[in-house]
């Protein structure tokens, strides 16, 4: 079939699961599998095959991704259920002093969001924020922007959160390296965001006196932390299976092939093995302030897990049937006459944008990334001059911004900071969209220098 008619049956497709999502109220595990017949029917994939390909499609991305996911959520609820989380935010307001409390409410929220869900970790630090806020003399909606786009860029763009992991799993990425520039990119991406447009946006006229103005239940007492595990220890935690990873990657390279010690680092940095044991070290360190027992830990990560188990196997799905209708093939084909800078740059800008449009229009970051994760997975195969981790991480910064309100967090930073639909959107909305442009722009940058730095081919 040519590239036209499947552009056309693609788009089709597209168009079902947004309209089932969003009209409809499909729950996208169900849109996303429908949607996937759909294509494989347009693109002439013979109907057996299509069955067989959305199972192992489903399949393979649960076995890429799926033990790294439990273990990133069990090792959240540790943090939060010890109370890790708000003693990381102490910790850097310490550090910063509460004349550069934006900075580190924003860091803590970077931080805080890589193990913990958006929604989880903005409900659980927006209290400290209102304090801050108060106590300090501190635009309240600056420290909210500051928060909330802290915590988005992390969640789009540094595993172990879903969408990144299904980014980093369909498109064959180097985990290690993945880690290394995507940190680089979103954090520079959430202080440009974060920090400096939330101090803009707090010397507006209408918010250069608002501290938490809105909010009577602002409790300043100083909380008792006798107790609770430190905020260092929260910080070396997260980085924990993080640094045995990267430690994993670099060991490889270096040691001969086949030795005990060669095979050993090999098996610690793989990233389910990293991740098992960040955990379980993180129980031993916090066991003493839990009162449940890992057991109840691990059911209730299994709980949480279950619906992010659905979406990422299902956008697996249905990223192997648009594989097996050869668009990718065909796409790659066209692509590849472009000159390498040239093909490089828009491969960004059109993975990117592909990413925003769909986080905008139906809300949700993970579904975003899985899906636009699945078209180019195929398209990057055989491209060896332009770098996957880089494509990889333009998707995930298309899954940053443009939050309107069919996305969840964009209810939750409303409601929690009684902000007005204006206030929502300048803080959240702008501010994450900011984010993920400012993201892309370093993409492009770092694409200019694909054969001289490491780790990029």
């Amino acid at each position: 079939m040519s590239l036209p008619l499947l552009l056309v049956g693609f788009v089709i497709s597209l168009l079902f699961v947004l309209t089932t999502i969003i009209k409809f109220k499909f729950h996208p595990f169900l849109s996303l599998l429908l949607g996937g017949i759909l294509m494989g029917i347009i693109g002439g994939v013979p109907l057996p095959k299509i069955a067989s390909t959305m199972s192992s499609g489903f399949g393979s991305t649960m076995g890429g991704i799926g033990i790294i996911i439990a273990w990133g959520i069990v090792l959240g609820i540790l943090l939060h259920k010890s109370g890790c989380t708000s003693q990381i935010a102490s910790m850097m307001l310490r550090a910063a002093g509460e004349k550069r409390a934006p900075l580190a409410i924003n860091l803590t929220g970077y931080l805080v969001s890589i193990p913990v869900f958006f929604d989880a970790a903005f409900v659980i630090l927006i209290s400290l924020v209102k304090q801050i806020s108060r106590k300090g003399k501190i635009p309240f909606i600056s420290l909210v922007t500051a928060l909330a786009v802290g915590l988005i860029t992390t969640h789009a763009m540094v595993i172990p959160t879903p969408g990144p992991l299904a980014v980093a799993g369909a498109m064959g990425i180097n985990i290690a390296w993945f880690l290394v520039y995507g940190i680089f990119v979103s954090l520079i991406a959430s202080l440009v965001a974060g920090v400096l447009y939330g101090g803009i946006l707090g010397r507006k006229k209408e918010y250069v006196n608002d501290f938490a103005n809105d909010f009577d239940d602002i409790d300043e007492s100083v909380q008792d932390t006798a107790g609770m595990p430190s905020g260092g220890l929260g910080v070396f935690l997260i980085f924990l299976p993080i640094i045995i990873i990267l430690l994993g990657t670099i060991l490889t390279q270096v040691l001969e092939g086949g030795t005990f010690l060669y095979n050993l680092f090999a098996f610690l940095g793989d990233k389910n093995i990293a991740l098992l044991i960040g955990a379980v070290v993180a129980y031993l360190a916090l066991r003493p302030h839990i009162k449940e027992s890992f057991e109840d830990i691990i059911t209730d990560a299994a709980q949480q897990a279950g619906p992010i188990f659905l979406i990422t196997g299902a956008g697996g799905a249905f990223g192997a049937i648009i594989n097996a209708t050869g668009i990718g093939a065909a796409l790659q084909e066209t692509l590849i006459n472009w000159t390498t800078a040239g093909a490089a740059i828009i491969l960004l800008i059109v993975a990117w944008a592909i990413s925003q449009i769909l986080r905008a229009a139906q809300g949700s970051t993970t579904v975003a990334l899985v899906t636009t994760s699945a078209i180019f997975a195929p398209i990057l195969s055989g491209m060896s001059a332009v770098s996957p981790v880089l494509v990889g991480l333009a998707i995930c910064a298309g899954g940053i911004g443009i939050s309107l309100p069919n996305d969840s967090g964009f209810w939750v930073v409303n409601r929690f900071s009684k902000f007005s639909l204006k206030q929502t959107i300048q803080s959240w909305t702008i501010g994450g969209t900011i984010s993920g442009l400012t993201a892309l722009a370093i993409l492009i940058i770092l694409s200019l220098f694909t054969g001289v730095l490491p780790g990029l081919l």
